[in-house]
């Protein structure tokens, strides 16, 4: 079988790029666009597989989250934005401290270990604000971690504090701030930039941001929106520069594809991406960014099914439970905005992994290794774990 493949590899014009693979060999940016200029996703499956299979066997990760948004009110006007308040839009909304606790509270019967807060670009909002509502999160679930303010946020957070971002990290984490999301990173070119999000952090100072961050004991996550008007070298570009600055300060948990939903957005015209686009680009971010130990299939973005499919062609984690989902819309009006545990462990199953809960961190909560009964759709606990790792 090993022969067989390797042959079909040749013939799908990877050899070289196989052989770099097999022998931990960085690939560079020419053989990025190479992939992704290749119409043979089955061939980039295979050896992302190998190269996931090769780090963490059959485990495939989720999370028990929820998504709070504190405001959609966002003076940034990104024409691949629908949730930003707008005229014919959403209508603005600003949470208060106690609106945010009461968030929190809506599944104080689930046990969430990651609690993932982001919002739009507020300039009303005082910096003793963003201190609150950490600090309101802390108090209602103290063994969560908060995982909040993308690198955006958090440069207006200074500016509102009008003081050094480092300081400001410092009081952030003593409010109880524990990890960042990756948003805010769209594609970190010049042309996209100033296209699409030219009020908004360009990729130099979105990479300066990430790298004080992680300097300062805050690990984050990293996106890319794909889909829109980058080409696929931007879209190595992207990978490349990510994948320079992990060398440098080793802060970045985990890699989301994003894929761009144009509905209600300035870029309505534009098709979304196909199944096939999203697990080209999820193997071909494995085979590039070898120094990120997670790739994560966010099935809200590529729905359930392709989700399942990636976690074949390089992703080792799936997200997780959401429970309610404001950035982008629901993909189709059949699809939830919530995964019941059991749907994910069924999900999870059927593609042949291991199911194995993670919290904010990466750290490992429980591994499921044989079926469990079935929850109800709200489920006030969690099966017992078979298997607890430390």
């Amino acid at each position: 079988m090993s022969v067989y493949l390797d042959r079909y590899i040749e013939q799908a014009g990877f050899g070289d790029i196989w052989q770099k693979v097999q022998a931990g060999e960085r690939l560079s940016f020419e053989d990025g666009v190479r992939m992704y200029e290749s119409g043979e996703v089955t061939a980039l499956g295979y050896m992302a597989n190998w190269v996931r299979e090769k780090q963490y066997g059959d485990i495939a990760y989720f999370v028990r989250n929820q998504h709070i948004n504190y405001t959609n009110i966002c003076n940034k006007d990104c024409k691949f934005c629908s949730f930003y308040a707008k005229k014919g839009g959403p209508k603005p909304y600003e949470l208060d401290v106690e609106a945010i606790r009461r968030r929190v509270r809506e599944y104080a019967d689930v046990p969430i270990t990651e609690i993932h807060m982001v919002g739009g670009i507020n300039p009303r909002l005082p910096y003793e604000y963003y201190l609150d509502i950490v600090r309101a999160i802390k108090e209602e679930r103290p063994s969560a971690t908060v995982k909040a303010f993308t690198m955006i946020e958090l440069q207006q957070i200074a500016r509102a504090a009008g003081r050094p971002l480092t300081e400001v990290l410092v009081e952030l984490k003593e409010a109880g701030l524990g990890a960042l999301p990756g948003g805010g990173a769209e594609v970190l070119t010049p042309r996209v930039h100033e296209e699409l999000y030219n009020k908004k952090l360009d990729w130099r100072d979105w990479l300066d941001t990430a790298r004080t961050a992680h300097s300062a004991g805050l690990k984050s996550n990293a996106t890319m929106l794909y889909g829109h008007i980058e080409t696929l070298p931007e879209r190595v570009e992207h990978l490349v520069r990510l994948r320079e600055l992990q060398d440098e300060t080793g802060g970045f948990f985990c890699f989301i594809p994003l894929s761009f939903d144009p509905q209600n957005t300035k870029l309505a015209h534009v098709r979304r991406s196909t199944g096939a686009d999203d697990l080209k680009t999820i193997a071909i971010s494995r085979l590039m960014l070898d120094n990120f130990d997670h790739i994560k299939a966010f099935w809200m973005m590529i729905t359930p099914p392709v989700a399942q499919l990636a976690l074949r062609y390089g992703a080792d984690d799936l997200d997780g439970t959401i429970m309610n989902y404001e950035i982008t819309h629901v993909i189709d009006q059949s699809n939830r905005q919530a995964l019941t545990m059991q749907q994910l462990l069924d999900m999870i199953r059927e593609a042949g992994r291991v199911p194995v809960e993670r919290d904010a961190l990466y750290n490992v909560v429980s591994r499921w290794e044989l079926e469990t009964p079935a929850e109800p759709a709200r489920a006030p606990s969690a099966p017992v774990p078979l298997t607890v790792l430390n």
